[in-house]
């Protein structure tokens, strides 16, 4: 009887928290539907700008599923800078030669692999490519790939958790409260919050881009001093985002049950899992998550080398959703106090 007791309170607990029961079941229902878009989405094949190549080679790399675009030497390079294309491939003399784009290595190998298979079917070409990189390197690791965007995630992840438990915590001690109740207007109240929090956010940062390039020795290519400043933008957002989602949530559980819905999706379109192989409605998500222009900013630094006018657009991305979460958590203590 004492354990039916507790089962029946149990669920009747549950049944009135509408919040929870329904954060059980949406967030695994998006984060199964998500994980159905991307394991089924079709083959990768690699995108190859050609020049001077002879029809025959078009044909057989186009035989292999490759997508072939013709160009000019000076426009080739320049796409290939853009990442446009996986690769370049010139024919001088009759001598394939590779340049591969090079951050990543699964794409780079995959380019290798075809245009071997379509020489070697062709007694034309007996001549062995030779291959260069744009960026990156010949035996460049997965983790060199990944690593600018593990970054950003974990140092969004954990900024995000904390922030918003303790920005909860905050509310339901009722500190929150007596603030409140103090003239200080609303705005005053998030701006001091989320500097307060984003002194420590941006030691995290900086501690773990620290270690990640020179204790884990990950890619780095660029400049260090800009990878702290994405890195910090990144933990700013995740703090502005944490502690407005907080103002949803009544207790820790709750606010650890948003994850599923605010950080799982971010992590499949930053750039872990190949974008290219999904729909294109489905890509255009990408450009709604934070974790996104964190990625895109980190690998042109580290791996790609760029500088300041490269990530300009995706610095000025992150800085705006940071301010407009901001004005969402100025709007969100209305609930609480009207001034």
């Amino acid at each position: 009887m004492r354990v039916k007791a507790i089962v029946i309170r149990i669920l009747l607990q549950l049944a009135h928290d509408k919040r929870t029961i329904g954060l059980m079941i949406l967030a695994p229902i998006l984060v199964l539907t998500l994980m159905s878009f991307i394991f089924d989405g079709s083959n990768y094949h690699p995108k190859i700008g050609v020049i001077n190549a002879p029809i025959s080679i078009v044909n057989k790399l186009e035989d292999n599923d490759a997508k072939i675009i013709r160009y000019t030497e000076n426009d080739a390079y320049y796409a290939l800078s853009l990442s446009e294309v996986d690769a370049i491939i010139n024919f001088e003399n009759g001598i394939p030669k590779i340049t591969l784009e090079g951050s990543d290595p699964s794409k780079s190998q995959a380019v290798i692999k075809l245009v071997q298979n379509a020489t070697q079917q062709l007694a034309s070409i007996a001549a062995k490519p030779d291959i260069t990189y744009l960026y990156g390197y010949e035996n460049m690791s997965s983790f060199d790939n990944f690593g600018p965007i593990l970054i950003g995630f974990f140092v969004f992840f954990f900024v995000f958790l904390v922030a918003g438990v303790s920005f909860l915590g905050e509310r339901t001690s009722g500190t929150l409260e007596r603030i409140l109740s103090t003239p200080l207007r609303r705005w005053e109240i998030v701006l001091g919050y989320l500097l307060g929090f984003g002194v420590f956010t941006i030691i995290q940062s900086a501690l773990i881009a620290w270690y990640s390039i020179n204790v884990l020795n990950i890619m780095m290519i660029g400049s260090f001093p800009l990878v702290i400043l994405v890195t910090i933008l990144t933990a700013m957002v995740a703090l502005s985002i944490g502690t407005f989602i907080s103002a949803f949530a009544n207790n820790e559980l709750q606010m650890i049950q948003f994850i599923p819905i605010i950080v799982v999706p971010q992590v499949f379109f930053s750039g872990l899992f190949d974008l290219s192989t999904m729909s294109t409605w489905l890509q255009s998500f990408g450009h709604f998550m934070p974790l996104w222009y964190s990625a895109d900013a980190l690998r042109n630094i580290m791996i790609r080398g760029k500088g300041w006018s490269d990530i300009s657009f995706d610095v000025l991305i992150l800085l705006l959703i940071c301010i407009f979460f901001m004005v969402l958590n100025i709007l969100a203590l209305k609930k609480y106090r009207k001034i």
